[in-house]
């Protein structure tokens, strides 16, 4: 890559050669639900003017972070260290939170 050191892009796993590799259970996304009626909703909004299906009107980082939990989202940049006073959407439940 060039530009970029690769102290900063690479990334490197240190692991125990000594440990025999483990198959991990497979798992199915939590919260996962298809949307069957899909086509219902579509056409049941049609000829209305206003749809209010979701409020994200101020965008998707709208939920703050407990101020007791803002260090557990901290990342280091070449310009210091961070962390997140909203709730991020990488976090296990964030979606589901939001």
């Amino acid at each position: 890559m060039l530009g970029i050191d690769p102290a900063v892009a690479v990334h490197r796993l240190y692991t125990d050669p000594t440990f025999p590799p483990a198959k991990q259970k497979k798992s199915m996304p939590q919260g996962f639900y298809p949307l069957l009626y899909l086509g219902r909703l579509v056409d049941g909004s049609a000829g209305h003017e206003v749809f209010d299906f979701l409020d994200a009107s101020q965008g998707y980082h709208q939920i703050l972070m407990a101020p007791e939990d803002e260090e557990k989202t901290a990342f280091i940049t070449e310009n210091g260290l961070y962390c997140w006073k909203v709730m991020p959407f990488e976090l296990k439940n964030a979606r589901a939170t939001y």
